[in-house]
């Protein structure tokens, strides 16, 4: 049982990595392609970047929760390879795009059968003893690590070949995923801890009024979110900012994107499965979230490049807090609901993705415009900061809560 459990991992890792690459081999090129098209400045294309994750995220909210209740029903494995199709069609649409109208056709399609890190967890939680699940999660930070020391690099040098080469290298990887999947992935959940289909909970509020009836999980939910959206001030920003900020190019930040996946992959891969067993999940959640605040904080007052490579390092610590807190809250689920729970779950990153880009993004064209009042282009970060400091607060009184259910 060990073994096959070991093997499902390895299959699931190389899925998700693939998948991942795909997706950061574009990062570097997408302000060019925004601006090529719009025919503006990296202040306007900052705005369109901020509506296109925008409306990727409200479909990925809306459909999240239907693809995770599938996956209850039917599987992981169909509609896993669903999602990486989708993707593929999706990079397609990108790299052909004529015009703007078309990149919010390609994420809204993408938003759509955007559900492989939702199946990806149900798959993790399926296999996985509750004594095994932070560590086994913490490999879907080891993809995404790794993924993004590759896809970022690789799309750097992509895209001094043309702007738009890179979506075809990653819908040309995506297809190989799903070849890769549709031969080689497993199912991970046996007939009988599949449920049927149920619309009432196929839905936003469905799920988490289901997910409402376990006491510690709606606090840490409330947490977990939070930090969702603190992160989207590196994620929607990092491109714009050190471009702006230090007049980084393509390659730059290609291979600082390389930079963050590779301290990531070492937290998650490596240090994570030492740190979390000795802190506890608990501590590892305490600690982790007070490193990413620290970061936050850092990284909107560096002035110079070599600044934002030795903030990654405190910032990339704080990984050990995320799948602490997944874990705590996947061990207070049954089975037979962890697609659900992980649907919901990914439904409620997307409800950070619909205003977190907005928020940060605009964060960034007021205080980077020339005619700003105040010139600080750091606001991003120090709004994600304010954030996780209160998404602590809001874990220390839902774990305090999981304490005492457990005396």
């Amino acid at each position: 049982m060990a073994e096959k459990r070991k093997a499902a991992l390895g299959f699931i890792f190389i899925t998700l990595l693939i998948d991942i690459i795909g997706l950061g081999i574009i990062i570097p090129v997408m302000p060019d392609l925004i601006r090529e098209l719009i025919g503006g400045d990296m202040s306007g294309a900052s705005k369109y970047s901020g509506w296109l994750m925008f409306s990727y995220a409200v479909m990925q909210f809306l459909f999240s929760p239907v693809l995770g209740n599938l996956s209850d029903k039917y599987g992981r494995r169909p509609v896993l390879l669903f999602s990486l199709l989708g993707f593929a069609i999706d990079y397609l649409i990108l790299g052909f795009a004529p015009t703007i109208l078309w990149l919010f056709i390609g994420r809204i399609l993408a938003g759509i059968t955007g559900a492989s890190f939702t199946t990806a967890s149900a798959y993790i939680a399926d296999i996985s003893t509750p004594e095994k699940r932070a560590q086994n999660f913490g490999l879907i930070g080891v993809a995404f690590g790794v993924g993004f020391i590759i896809g970022p690099v690789l799309g750097g040098i992509l895209g001094e070949y043309g702007t738009r080469v890179p979506f075809f290298v990653s819908a040309g990887i995506c297809f190989t995923n799903f070849i890769y999947g549709y031969f080689i992935v497993p199912e991970s959940l046996s007939k009988d801890h599949r449920r049927p289909f149920d619309w009432k909970r196929a839905n936003p509020l469905g799920t988490l009024i289901q997910l409402n009836k376990y006491p510690v999980v709606g606090g840490l939910i409330a947490s977990i979110v939070l930090v969702y959206l603190a992160a989207h001030a590196v994620q929607s920003t990092w491109v714009f900012f050190t471009m702006d900020q230090f007049a980084w190019t393509k390659s730059q930040v290609g291979y600082s994107l390389g930079a963050v996946g590779l301290l990531v992959a070492i937290v998650q891969g490596g240090l994570i499965r030492v740190i979390n067993p000795r802190l506890g999940q608990k501590n590892s959640v305490y600690v982790g979230l007070s490193l990413y605040t620290i970061g936050m904080v850092l990284f909107a007052f560096a002035n110079q490049s070599w600044m934002m490579y030795a903030i990654l390092i405190p910032y990339c610590l704080g990984g050990i807090a995320g799948p602490a807190i997944q874990s705590i809250i996947s061990n207070q689920v049954p089975a037979n609901e962890q697609g659900e729970l992980q649907g919901g779950l990914t439904s409620l990153m997307s409800v950070t993705s619909i205003f977190g880009p907005l928020i940060m993004t605009n964060l960034f064209s007021f205080f980077s415009a020339k005619d700003a009042t105040i010139y600080f282009p750091g606001a991003p970060f120090l709004a994600g900061a304010i954030l996780i400091f209160i998404s602590t607060v809001l874990a220390i009184r839902s774990l305090a809560v999981h304490d005492e259910k457990h005396l």
